[in-house]
């Protein structure tokens, strides 16, 4: 009888177990920040100078620091917005993690750059059940017709459930592909699919737990929606971006740890006016440079200006690399006029995206395209992110490599 009663109490334990919501498990973080080889490697590439004369001769110890803000996490080589990914970054000490935040069929919100990425960023394609709901199905290339290949398919296509059941892969596809696998083939020589084969997806709420249990802070980015606005009827964007710090303060995250940002300047205007707290470190991702041309070195083209963005309560800005800098005669890295204007208004600063441009040695791209004259080397990362922090005066760098930012941080006695 006794062992009948053990065995009805166990069974009962397993059940409630199996019921209750799974807790973030803690991951073990090693004393000091792990940076291994790259941030050494940047620096025998760089050109000599006293900069590179001080970074080589600093040995350690690195320590987390804000200012160190992982990019997706560590997406240079993990899948990003990933359970590996994040906690590659919080090794490397990035003392900030991002999530960039969407929403599912079922208005369940979870980490992904876009609402509709899946296509390039899991394997859904290889599930033939889930890849049916896709926006657009897989089409394969067509040379003669002069075709590229293409899909898309978007969080809102499938429920949070189907949604987990997907494997996270490195961002990438093959445009010339004539079928999925070779589709989803397409990672860039410079990334590695080393440690993509299981890339674990996050919920935000799971990179809620596990990034606190990292130790780490927060920067959230809510994604402009690929669907129309209100979703399913009523799904509003203002209950889209109230939901997202919701979960913040539902986990009992202090607003201070939580830099929620934007690229839709009424986002940010949403939280200053009905959250505050939350507001008052609300970062507006610029977004101008595409949707009304704005040129750095240009005042006329920056609407609003830095003023007014800072009369409306707008903190923190922040721009690409690229609109911070640009060259003097000596082609010389110095700070745009973009950015003393920004600084001379009293708003912060946060640079994206440090080594999203893979090797340097032909001028970058995207990232460094306003001093792309002054770029021939991989060491030049180093170059560029010691005039950001020293002349343009940013307070943090995103960067898909962690351990870079975390290197000059810590050489350089920042917190």
């Amino acid at each position: 009888m006794h062992s009948r009663r053990l065995l009805v109490l166990f069974s009962a334990l397993a059940l409630f177990a199996s019921a209750a919501p799974t807790a973030a498990q803690s991951v073990p973080l090693p004393r000091e920040a792990q940076i291994g080889p790259r941030p050494f490697y940047l620096v025998d590439k760089m050109k000599d100078g006293p900069l590179k004369e001080k970074l080589s001769q600093c040995t350690g110890p690195f320590h987390k620091t804000d200012f160190s803000i992982g990019h997706r996490g560590a997406a240079m080589q993990f899948p990003e917005h990933t359970k590996e990914s994040y906690t590659a970054a919080a090794r490397m000490g990035a003392g900030i993690i991002e999530c960039d935040v969407t929403f599912t069929k079922d208005r369940q919100l979870v980490c992904r750059h876009a609402q509709c990425d899946l296509h390039t960023t899991t394997n859904i394609l290889s599930v033939p059940a889930l890849a049916a709901k896709c926006t657009q199905g897989f089409s394969p290339a067509d040379p003669a017709a002069g075709k590229k290949a293409s899909a898309k398919c978007c969080t809102s296509d499938i429920t949070l459930a189907e949604f987990k059941s997907l494997t996270a892969k490195m961002d990438s596809f093959n445009p010339d592909a004539t079928n999925v696998a070779d589709y989803q083939n397409g990672t860039p020589r410079w990334r590695t699919d080393l440690y993509a084969a299981s890339g674990t997806l996050m919920t935000h709420d799971e990179s809620i737990a596990l990034i606190k249990s990292l130790g780490a802070k927060f920067t959230l980015e809510l994604k402009s929606p690929e669907v129309p606005m209100p979703f399913d009827g009523d799904y509003t964007q203002e209950k889209y971006a109230a939901q997202m710090l919701q979960a913040y303060k539902a986990a009992g995250v202090p607003a201070s740890d939580v830099f929620a940002q934007s690229f839709n300047l009424a986002d940010v205007l949403f939280w200053i006016k009905t959250e505050p707290d939350f507001g008052a470190q609300a970062v507006y991702l610029e977004d101008r440079y595409e949707k009304q041309g704005l040129d750095p070195a240009k005042p006329e083209t920056w609407k609003p200006s830095m003023a007014e963005l800072k009369a409306s309560g707008v903190r923190i800005l922040a721009p690409p690399i690229w609109t911070m800098l640009t060259l003097n005669d000596k082609k010389e890295i110095i700070p745009s006029e973009y950015a003393k204007a920004a600084k001379a208004a009293g708003l912060d600063l946060i640079g994206w995206s440090l080594e999203r441009d893979g090797p340097l040695n032909k001028g970058g791209g995207f990232y460094h395209r306003s001093i792309k004259p002054a770029i021939d080397r991989d060491g030049d990362t180093l170059t560029v992110l010691d005039v950001l922090a020293k002349q343009v005066g940013i307070r943090g760098m995103f960067s898909d490599w962690p351990a870079t930012t975390t290197f000059y941080a810590s050489c350089m006695g920042m917190k």
